[in-house]
């Protein structure tokens, strides 16, 4: 069986035939191309099948795409995700090339504070550190004392050993936070435009028609969501979760296209999905894969104050780890 054929093999249960014949030319030409231009391609968990089982040799959540990035021998980055994430693969790799498929691939969390902010936050609470999701962007990394990701929120807080932190700037991943620490958060008003659509009586209705299903929430949700799923946690924890548990039928409280990506991975679960699609993730295609790895444009660039002062902090988060 031929690599293509292999790969529809794959992902024909989510991907129809009608798509698949778009497709396929340009895997095949974007996998050709990576190789003679010794590129490697980066996907975050909320990527379309298409392009997390297509073309990334690298799919995951934010934090391993950060730790990954750095390790990388590759001497093109094409990072098919939103710009904070992309940027964060060009801090931990200053002397590469970082190659983003549409630079509007934007992101509501990281556009709700910039580096006056937390100037002005740093201000206000004198001497109290700052840790930044690193949902963030590089401008907002600088002026961080540490970044965290969902997956080790918690643990960057605790590692701090002070009993107060500033966190930024999503206000649920903070509510979170705060349920599962006894230091004290003060956090900004940032929410996250798929996470904060869902709601409880959503959940609770999926339940009631679905008797037994594990549900299974992103922290960046509402504390009420939250509250009403049987488990919160990271992208990455969500995979795991259905691949040790193997309940019979789950529901994934994010976006969308992760039901699809861990369908294929786990065939004998099955998904229910209420699909809150992330506008900016879906500006990623592989036409634009295609285009942005031919011509090599789209460059990550950031200056070298900022750059220095931000690779700091995402390197402290890299160093705890989940």
């Amino acid at each position: 069986m031929s690599e293509i054929n292999k790969i529809y093999n794959k992902i024909s249960k989510v991907v129809p035939d009608i798509e698949w014949d778009f497709h396929a030319p340009y895997i095949e030409k974007i996998n050709k191309l990576k190789k003679e231009k010794n590129a490697v391609i980066l996907a975050h968990n909320y990527q379309t099948p298409e392009i997390y089982h297509g073309v990334a040799d690298i799919a995951a959540d934010s934090l391993a795409l950060a730790i990954e990035a750095a390790k990388t021998t590759a001497d093109i980055i094409v990072l098919c995700g939103v710009h904070f994430m992309a940027e964060t693969a060009k801090l931990m790799n200053p002397e590469k090339k970082v190659l983003i498929p549409d630079m509007n691939a934007g992101c509501s969390l990281a556009a709700s504070i910039t580096g006056d902010d937390v100037r002005m936050l740093r201000e206000k609470y004198p001497g109290v550190p700052v840790v930044s999701y690193v949902n963030t962007s590089a401008e907002v990394k600088a002026e961080t004392d540490i970044c965290c990701t969902s997956a080790n929120a918690v643990k960057v807080v605790e590692s701090l050993g002070v009993d107060k932190v500033i966190f930024l700037p999503d206000h649920y991943l903070a509510n979170y936070v705060q349920k599962n620490t006894k230091v004290k958060i003060i956090s900004w008003q940032g929410t996250c435009v798929v996470h904060e659509k869902f709601t409880s009586n959503e959940v609770n209705d999926i339940r009631k028609q679905n008797p037994g299903i594990k549900i299974i929430a992103h922290p960046e949700c509402p504390p009420d969501v939250i509250t009403a799923s049987d488990f919160a946690g990271s992208t990455s924890s969500m995979v795991k979760y259905v691949k040790n548990n193997q309940p019979k039928k789950v529901l994934l409280v994010t976006e969308c296209s992760m039901s699809d990506n861990i369908q294929i991975e786990n065939p004998n679960v099955e998904f229910i999905k209420p699909c809150n699609l992330c506008p900016y993730m879906k500006k990623i295609t592989l036409k634009k894969i295609f285009n942005c790895l031919q011509k090599e444009n789209n460059e990550i660039k950031i200056g070298h104050n900022i750059s220095a002062r931000a690779r700091m902090s995402v390197q402290r988060m890299a160093e705890i780890g989940r």
